[in-house]
């Protein structure tokens, strides 16, 4: 490759594209689920567009900009609008951030309805700590193997929904680790004492 100034700059762009895929897998890595196949061509896709974008910025930006990109996942194709909440709320610092959010399309999915449901209810926030938990909860339910359909995901969702729209607001995140256990154990999913669910 010359040396030149459009050498240099794409050794810069493989250096950073490089970068963000090992963010992403140790975003993955972290996520106590087997890690879903990951295309880095669509996520380099993706995050070409999203280049346009100043970053950090709100999923409601995310949606204008990029929100009919489609992703391929294991789970099917879905348009990054159906991924990430069109909230101003939701806030994603750099490109890897969003990529990592459209890899888990049953979470993010989740996630989203849970999110949009808060808009609706002033104080009404999941952040920080409880939603790390909600995720890791989810994500939980998502790795159940007997349950292709990951309709324990759509369960606890409705749940947590209809107890924002009771109360006006959420269920601590220990709660939802009750209500996700007792529905496994109630569609007969063994539940170790030493997993998350194991409460």
């Amino acid at each position: 490759m010359a040396d030149d100034k459009r050498g240099r700059e794409k050794q810069a762009r493989d250096a950073d594209r490089r970068q963000r895929e090992r963010d992403v897998e140790a975003q993955l890595s972290r996520g106590d689920e087997p890690e879903p196949p990951v295309d880095y061509d669509a996520l380099g896709t993706l995050e070409a567009e999203l280049d346009s974008l100043d970053f950090p910025v709100t999923g409601s930006e995310v949606v204008a900009a990029v929100g009919e990109h489609e992703v391929d996942s294991a789970d099917g194709t879905h348009t990054v609008a159906e991924l990430v909440p069109e909230t101003d709320d939701e806030r994603f610092d750099d490109p890897a951030a969003v990529s990592v959010r459209v890899q888990r399309p049953t979470v993010a999915t989740a996630t989203k309805r849970i999110l949009e449901a808060c808009a609706e209810y002033q104080g009404a926030e999941l952040r920080g700590s409880q939603r790390e938990a909600y995720e890791k909860t989810l994500r939980a339910l998502a790795a159940i193997d007997a349950d292709d359909e990951d309709e324990g995901i759509r369960v606890v969702t409705d749940w947590i929904v209809e107890r924002l729209h009771e109360t006006g607001s959420l269920p601590g995140s220990r709660e939802v680790r009750r209500e996700a256990a007792s529905f496994c154990r109630s569609n007969g999913f063994e539940i170790r004492n030493d997993e998350w669910l194991g409460i």
